[in-house]
């Protein structure tokens, strides 16, 4: 796609991410993707998730910038939250400071950002679909 742009730079302030108010990730080592057309994602080393609230789901999709993404649902004593965080394992060269990481669905959990409640973007994502 012309004029698609990925670009990569680091966080060094604490960005945390909760669930149903279960903190599920917290870091100052995220990684944020910036994506022309999407809000900025932040990339969690797998150090800094509670892999104890994470469920791996069948579900897998490929981005044709990124690379084969797969899913976890996200449990918390509220509530079951499909599909709201991925990672790449493998993605594609230029991208591979996400490697191993993981984001989680701004549009549908709290992101704080030392501590400041970060507004969720508005975007196809921002309600889950009825077909996961």
């Amino acid at each position: 796609m012309e004029g698609h742009q990925i670009r990569l730079h680091t966080e060094p302030r604490r960005v945390e991410v909760g669930v149903d108010g279960t903190v599920v990730a917290s870091s100052d080592r995220t990684v944020v993707l910036e994506e022309t057309g999407l809000p900025a994602r932040y990339y969690f080393p797998r150090d800094d998730v509670h892999f104890e609230s994470l469920e791996a789901t069948p579900t897998e999709t490929v981005c044709p910038f990124k690379g084969q993404a797969s899913y976890w649902t996200v449990r918390t004593p509220s509530g079951e939250h499909r599909d709201l965080a991925w990672g790449y394992e493998h993605p594609l060269e230029s991208l591979a400071d996400i490697a191993g990481h993981v984001c989680f669905y701004g549009e549908r959990s709290d992101t704080r950002i030392d501590g400041e409640l970060q507004t969720p973007p508005q975007t196809p994502w921002s309600v889950q679909s009825s077909g996961r």
